[in-house]
């Protein structure tokens, strides 16, 4: 989608929901700097978000808008609503660690905030476009894909498991209170496009990764891998390292999302697999070693029991996405890295000391 295109909504804002922080934040650019305006809902919750804010607002001024309010606030969400012409909902509880120690509190946000969302747009006169980020937490611990042991990872035996990765059909097996919310609010908003006309699709995010993410060791783990080398500290690995992540960068990401808005027409009431595919799979170890060739020292490594839920192996099957959206190819993960560490390296070089600390606990996107 550019700014010349026909697009749902018209010239009315778009609305990113949780949109300070670290994909809503690169979304947000991408469409204001393409003449869009923009609504930025985000209650700022989370360590370092703001900055993110403030860097929109200076590089798009008068097109980008701030409210700052919380999702479970159905009154405040259904005003900004009202104004859109397009909603992007990335807020959220993203910590699978947090909603094991707040259930109640991850439910009210992720089912909660979703649903006032979906009514708000369900009760416009015409409902706009919902593009909603879920994860790939949908499918659980996948403990019956059966895996072998190579080297520093794991690989499926099923070939075609190995050569595609894990596609939308899979049964969904939530797992953890986190896999619960995301996995209810995630049907919750293809039920409304089969049951009310909501023009909307939900995109099964994996490991989005690139600037602006700030992550920590319960999200965003390749920025947090970054940070701690950069820092000369101890990375922990939650298992053994052999687990396979599939990393997509976060400009891939905002592509899809912007070319789902595009096509909303043919992919509404339906979830796409968003990840880097097989050929940014890439084990936890293996990452490490390669942060260890970009830093030039080694990074010590700390492992601890496996965490509830934990995918031994995850690759997202992107044949779906890519027929229906017709997107270019992926950033080669050592090439998005790498623009990754550069970025965190002038980011933080050029912070004051003090700040420094609040951006390493800053938070990020699946």
């Amino acid at each position: 989608m550019s700014a010349g295109e026909a697009t749902p909504g018209g010239h009315r804002p778009v609305l990113i929901t949780g949109g300070a922080g670290f994909v809503g934040a690169n979304l947000a650019d991408r469409l204001a700097g393409e003449g869009r305006p923009v609504i930025v809902y985000d209650a700022l919750a989370r360590a370092g978000v703001e900055a993110n804010l403030a860097w929109l607002k200076a590089r798009h001024p008068g097109r980008v808008t701030a409210v700052v309010a919380d999702i479970r606030d159905a009154g405040e969400l259904a005003r900004a609503v009202r104004e859109a012409g397009a909603c992007f909902h990335f807020a959220a509880q993203v910590a699978v660690t947090t909603s094991l120690g707040d259930p109640r509190g991850d439910m009210e946000v992720n089912i909660g905030g979703t649903l006032n969302l979906l009514e708000a747009v369900r009760t416009l006169p015409h409902p706009v476009p919902v593009l909603f980020a879920s994860t790939n937490k949908v499918y659980g611990g996948l403990p019956d894909i059966a895996l072998r042991a190579e080297g520093d990872r794991y690989l499926p035996e099923d070939e075609s498991v190995r050569a595609r990765g894990v596609g939308e059909a899979r049964p969904l097996d939530f797992y953890t209170p986190y896999g619960c919310s995301k996995g209810a609010a995630d049907q919750y908003v293809l039920d409304y496009a089969r049951s009310y006309r909501v023009p909307a699709a939900v995109m099964r995010m994996s490991c989005i990764y690139g600037p602006r993410q700030m992550g920590t060791e319960d999200q965003g783990w390749v920025a947090h891998f970054l940070i701690r080398a950069l820092e000369g500290r101890p990375v922990t690995i939650y298992g053994d390292g052999r687990q396979i992540r599939d990393v997509l960068h976060v400009r891939d990401a905002v592509n899809a999302y912007c070319a789902a808005l595009g096509r909303i027409g043919a992919v509404a009431g339906r979830a796409f697999n968003l990840g880097g595919g097989p050929a940014n799979a890439v084990s936890l170890l293996a990452f490490l070693d390669h942060v260890e060739r970009l830093t030039g020292r080694p990074v010590a490594r700390a492992f601890r029991d496996w965490r509830p839920g934990d995918q031994r192996y995850y690759v997202s099957d992107t044949t779906r996405l890519r027929a229906a959206l017709d997107l270019p190819a992926f950033t080669p993960w050592r090439e998005g890295v790498a623009d990754l560490y550069r970025w965190l390296g002038e980011t933080r070089s050029a912070a004051p000391a003090h700040s420094r600390t609040a951006a390493a606990l800053a938070g990020a996107a699946e």
